[in-house]
């Protein structure tokens, strides 16, 4: 028998495992129900947080020396790559109002711009870290940081996360704002090119544990406030992407479009009317700018 004819003989696989057959069913629900995915996260997190607080205190004191607090915060490398956190959030806040602006200001130029994205990206930025993160829980939840605590030298007592009520009044531990920041850039993987997603989810997730783990060594945050700040930002991001990149049709995204460009007409028109000799509205000006 001619052997190019030959039947290729087929390869034996071992049966999938118990343990493959359920990562794969999570992964597939991951897929399916992202949101629910997160929000069953944050509940295990939050449950694993409540019944073993040592934990917290465990990971804390991996950092702690007695007599010398945590050393990491005084370190020149450590303290650098905090500053350099809160710079690559910085510029995250300016180039998101520089594109807003422009789409307020300068319609034609923003046509250039993808409204959509931009919309997803500071809306998640604003709602996640910036309102639920910074001004809500931080401001009012009470935990006071490991460094503020009777267990490493402070004048505090340890409350377990998910409970308020600490002696903290301001700018408090839980959760973490720095870690939550940090996970926010994962938010990128959703608007850049396909072939770019992979390497910008390794770098963004890179970036988040080693902004994460910093705050920890810093003693400025517990395990369980970056745990519960990274999964109430996943929330967020996701059920951002889901109303305004899939959900939200174009003609609602040009709505927002004109609605932006005609505060910008307004504004420069009012701000036409304040200036002595100024005959010339700014719309007309904005819709004909050769003139």
């Amino acid at each position: 028998m001619d052997e190019s004819r030959r039947l290729p003989v087929p390869i034996d696989r071992p049966p999938p495992t118990t343990r493959s057959r359920i990562a794969a069913a999570l992964a597939g629900f991951c897929r399916r129900r992202p949101i629910r995915a997160a929000l069953l996260v944050l509940l295990a997190v939050s449950a694993v947080a409540l019944a073993f607080p040592g934990l917290d205190l465990a990971v804390a004191g991996l950092f702690h020396v007695p007599g010398h607090g945590f050393p990491v915060e005084r370190m020149a490398g450590p303290i650098f790559l905090r500053e350099a956190g809160m710079g690559v959030t910085r510029l995250a806040v300016i180039g998101l109002v520089l594109a807003l602006l422009v789409q307020v200001f300068l319609p034609l130029l923003a046509r250039a711009l993808p409204m959509r994205r931009i919309l997803f990206l500071a809306a998640s930025l604003t709602l996640g870290p910036g309102l639920l993160i910074n001004a809500f829980l931080k401001e009012f939840w009470g935990r006071p940081r490991p460094r503020e605590i009777l267990d490493f030298g402070g004048a505090f007592d340890f409350v377990t996360a998910g409970l308020p009520g600490g002696a903290c009044l301001s700018n408090c531990s839980f959760p973490s704002g720095e870690a939550s920041s940090a996970a926010w850039l994962v938010a990128l993987v959703f608007v850049v090119p396909p072939a770019w997603r992979r390497g910008t989810a390794i770098a963004t997730i890179a970036w988040t544990l080693l902004i994460s783990a910093n705050r920890i060594a810093f003693g400025g945050h517990f395990l369980s406030d970056v745990l519960i700040a990274w999964a109430l930002v996943a929330i967020v991001v996701l059920w951002c992407r889901k109303l305004i990149l899939i959900d939200l049709s174009d003609a609602s995204i040009a709505a927002v479009a004109r609605f932006l460009g005609g505060l910008g007409d307004r504004l420069l028109d009012a701000i036409d009317r304040r200036i002595p000799g100024s005959h010339e509205g700014s719309a007309g000006r904005r819709r004909n700018p050769i003139a």
